[in-house]
């Protein structure tokens, strides 16, 4: 397999529906997560991941104005599973308590496959965000 890519993205925007904006800024909050205000109105806000790193959060009216099919139901199927590496274990923990602290849950245990440690949480609105903590390469197949 290449690991040469043959086309480069400079960002990636990660587009969430969700139903209550408010409450969804405040959960995120919560998390230590932080907004643009230039791309924040009663419609949508940009919650910074990290450098070049962008969720939109939504609200349903507005992403279905951009979506080509139905919006999921996120407490039946999932549409997503958002992976995020932190730089601790003890990061990943912390930020999945504050997750279930603010309103959102775990769905497993967390797992160490010895390279990776990770663990998740749903949203307010059951989007599925994995955390993780990777300290080496995984082992070749």
């Amino acid at each position: 397999m290449s690991t040469t890519a043959t086309t480069s993205a400079s960002q990636i925007f990660v587009n969430l529906p969700v139903k209550n904006l408010d409450a969804s800024i405040a959960f995120f909050t919560a998390l230590g997560f932080s907004f643009n205000p230039q791309f924040t109105d009663e419609n949508a806000t940009c919650m910074i991941l990290g450098p070049n790193l962008y969720s939109m959060l939504l609200t349903h009216p507005y992403f279905a104005g951009f979506a080509p099919r139905e919006i999921a139901d996120s407490s039946k199927v999932c549409e997503v599973l958002v992976a995020l590496q932190l730089e601790s274990r003890e990061k990943v923990d912390e930020i999945v308590s504050k997750a279930v602290a603010a309103g959102g849950a775990t769905y497993n245990e967390p797992k160490d496959h010895g390279f990776m440690y990770q663990h998740g949480f749903t949203d307010l609105d059951g989007h599925v965000w994995e955390v993780f903590f990777m300290s080496a390469m995984p082992p070749s197949a």
